[in-house]
């Protein structure tokens, strides 16, 4: 879910058009996999490839859990995260093909109270802004306080009148977790069911996809579930399972390659499956028209030219023909599904360690192979930025851990900083006192905890309980021998905006 678009470059094999299997995909895939997982540290992948109405690759590679021995194959279940967001969609499509609803309808009509921050986007809004991420707020804007929230759906819609959004309303593109969240809780509005047995109804059912699950809640007790990593600190490292079924409607679906290949065989034949149809082409169109603009100009490191959103997928020409995409990324896992109608291709690559590029490399070598551009190594392109970031960043970690180090004694006594902090969109934040240091306690991630350790200028590093936040320099504002405020910041992977709480 919290990929939104990544960095991107060029490649290679025959023409499109031919009936042969492009030879990187024969000869080389399976070696090509193999090193960058071991270049990426992925502990484990699933790896699909759709040609011509029939699987070529369909395979998993390495484990589910590092130290065991537990081969992924077709079945092993990743987090699909924002990979959910086109099921969405194609939901609501549906119900305005069935005149339930139209996505021109303002979302007041079905949600008298909500609320945006600007009152003229809240009277204008309407259903198609929600689903092409089009109220200006920046991407992920919001996450901190949602992602992994014991807040309720409800109390996150109520939220969203409290992100002041930095572009422009139907101008600026912001990807919204929030906006595809509220979109998914009109169904039950107009159909009287949930939004997890309308898409168990309409699409899972229909298609026989009996491995995939609407919810993460106990997705660590499935069978064939794959473990959640990341290696942003060294070597990867297990983290806890994200609960983000308050978001559901933007990413909450657990799948496999081999239930993924229905979903994208349905994709290649106008909405049919094994003859079948499971919804109409004009559904299908209706989410592939792209309604907002992300770029219009040639890119320079790949053959592509314009990128839009539909509703709940990407949409661009590559190398002459046109793609669709999306990348879905909970903590511990990123993966992506692509279509090429043209070419009747589709692919899906799941992952089990979010910090990697590897996933996105692989797919433009495989889009390359069949489309016909010159080989090159999308994996060595990828990877020699990502490590030079990488060791920027752990430097800096590491810059900080020696200020803690040589730090003194904070200007005020421990105890002036304990208490509780609100900030208006989260809620509170509560600090008390641990040792030589401070610790942090979440109102809405009760599993959620950060410590503190003074490091010099009024600032503390905080290193959250959970890996996946991060480690951060956090200022706090002082005041006529008060502390007034604290700023907290956490993963880009979550949210990129800081918050500040000012202390009550």
């Amino acid at each position: 879910m919290r990929i939104a678009l990544a960095c991107l470059l060029i490649l290679a094999g025959p023409f499109a058009g031919s009936a042969q299997t492009p030879s990187f995909i024969s000869d080389s895939l399976d070696a090509y996999i193999r090193q960058g997982m071991k270049d990426w540290q992925i502990p484990g992948m699933a790896v699909l490839v759709l040609k011509d109405g029939r699987p070529v690759v369909m395979k998993g590679y390495g484990t589910r859990e590092l130290g065991k021995d537990e081969p992924v194959d077709e079945h092993t279940l990743f987090f699909i995260a924002s990979n959910t967001k086109l099921f969405t969609g194609t939901a609501i499509a549906e119900l305005e093909e069935e005149k339930k609803l139209t996505l021109t309808d303002p979302v007041t009509k079905y949600f008298p109270g909500f609320r945006l921050y600007d009152s003229n986007a809240t009277r204008l809004v309407d259903l198609r802004d929600l689903l092409s991420h089009h109220l200006g707020t920046g991407t992920f804007q919001g996450d901190f306080s949602f992602w992994n929230s014991n807040l309720s759906r409800d109390a996150i819609i109520a939220k969203m009148r409290l992100l002041q959004p930095p572009g422009q309303f139907r101008q600026d593109y912001g990807y919204c977790n929030s906006c595809f969240l509220t979109a998914g809780e009109l169904i039950p509005k107009v159909t009287g069911i949930s939004w997890e047995e309308f898409i168990q109804q309409r699409f899972l059912n229909k298609l026989g996809m009996t491995y995939t699950h609407t919810s993460t809640e106990g997705a660590a007790a499935l069978p064939d579930m794959a473990h959640p990593y990341t290696s942003v600190f060294g070597d990867p490292v297990a983290l806890p399972f994200d609960h983000i079924d308050n978001l559901g409607p933007a990413g909450s679906l657990v799948s496999c390659i081999g239930d993924l290949a229905k979903w994208l065989q349905m994709q290649l034949d106008s909405g049919r499956y094994e003859g079948q149809p499971v919804v109409s082409w004009k559904v299908i169109q209706r989410t592939r028209t792209g309604g907002t603009i992300l770029r219009s100009m040639l890119s320079p490191m790949l053959p592509m030219h314009y990128t839009l959103y539909g509703l709940g997928i990407f949409n661009a020409d590559y190398n002459g023909k046109q793609i669709y995409w999306h990348t879905g990324g909970a903590f511990g896992f990123v993966t992506n599904t692509c279509f090429v109608p043209e070419a009747h291709l589709a692919i899906a690559i799941l992952t089990n360690n979010d910090d990697q590029s590897f996933f996105e490399a692989l797919r433009y070598q495989i889009l390359d192979a069949y489309l016909g551009v010159p080989y090159v190594n999308r994996s060595l392109q990828f990877l020699g930025r990502a490590r030079a970031e990488k060791e920027t960043h752990l430097a800096q970690i590491k810059h900080w851990q020696d200020q803690v180090r040589s730090a003194g004694q904070p200007s005020l006594p421990l105890s002036a900083f304990t208490g509780s902090y609100t900030n208006p969109l989260y809620g509170k934040v509560r600090i008390e006192a641990e040792g030589k240091g401070l610790l942090v306690h979440f109102e809405h991630h009760p599993d959620l905890s950060a410590r503190l350790e003074y490091m010099g200028d009024d600032k503390f590093l905080m290193t959250y309980s959970n890996p996946a936040y991060g480690i951060f320099a956090t200022p706090f504002t002082i005041a006529g021998g008060k502390v007034k405020n604290v700023t907290v910041k956490a993963s880009d992977f979550v949210e990129y905006d800081p918050y500040v709480f000012v202390k009550d």
